[in-house]
């Protein structure tokens, strides 16, 4: 599969102010359930800077099909949501992107 053929999830995840522990324990436990999905390349969480009551989760798929109806429609996304929606206020809005653009350059 080329790279230019992969997608990126990209969800800011409003976690409750004062939860931010809790919420990085309990994505540590889940981390491995998306980790073994089919179609599954690649994440990153990073804690928000001028709001450290938000984190960004980049996920990198094969497809949309594979985060849509793969991960989500299996048991792993079942437990994920029962470890971490609740921490979220509001839910998330989850969005795809497609392949870099022209001049996007990396290190």
């Amino acid at each position: 599969m080329s790279p230019d053929s992969r997608i990126v999830e990209s969800v800011v995840l409003p976690v409750r102010p004062g939860f931010e522990g809790s919420f990085e324990a309990a994505f540590a436990t889940a981390e491995p359930l998306i980790m073994r999905a089919d179609g599954y390349i690649s994440h990153t969480l990073r804690r928000g800077i001028e709001n450290p009551a938000t984190y960004l989760l980049s996920v990198e798929w094969e497809s949309v099909e594979a985060h849509e109806q793969g991960f989500r429609g299996s048991d792993d996304y079942r437990e994920w949501t029962l470890l971490l929606h609740h921490f979220y206020e509001p839910l998330p809005q989850v969005l795809h992107y497609g392949a870099p653009m022209q001049g996007s350059a990396t290190s």
